[in-house]
């Protein structure tokens, strides 16, 4: 039988760096998870991210108090500072440009997201990339 979800609870943390300090133990501790036990499974689970890079969180919180942690990729946004080395996007994207990133690496970011997006159709997450990267200020090439 499945169990009920008492709470979902979503997360940016990064990768095999979860501590119970703010802001996870807060979020964490008033739902009345063990805060030690769940930076001990994300830590393990993320392991063989690059460290530092922020990654999706979901936890399915359950009435008996026990959780599951979900993993998902980078957000889209974090992909493309990594790959055009920026520090953080343009304040006025359509004005002022920030960097560059080349259509190589909006394919291969789109090939990491494949398996966290609704669609499996590669061109469709690739123009949802080209999307965040306009909206960050990055150039295409």
């Amino acid at each position: 039988m499945k169990k009920k979800i008492q709470a979902k609870i979503k997360l940016r943390i990064p990768a095999r760096q979860a501590t119970p300090n703010p802001p996870v133990g807060p979020i964490l501790g008033q739902k009345g998870i063990n805060i030690m036990n769940f930076c001990k499974i994300f830590n393990e689970k993320t392991s063989s991210a690059e460290k530092g890079i922020i990654v999706s969180v979901l936890v399915y919180l359950y009435p008996d108090k026990s959780f599951d942690v979900i993993i998902k990729t980078p957000p889209t946004s974090e992909l493309l500072k990594k790959f055009s080395g920026i520090e953080s996007g343009s304040s006025k994207p359509n004005l002022k440009k920030v960097g560059k990133v080349s259509k190589e690496q909006i394919k291969k970011i789109a090939e990491i997201k494949m398996k966290d997006m609704n669609t499996h159709d590669l061109s469709s997450i690739i123009k949802s990339v080209k999307g965040t990267a306009r909206s960050m200020g990055l150039e295409i090439n």
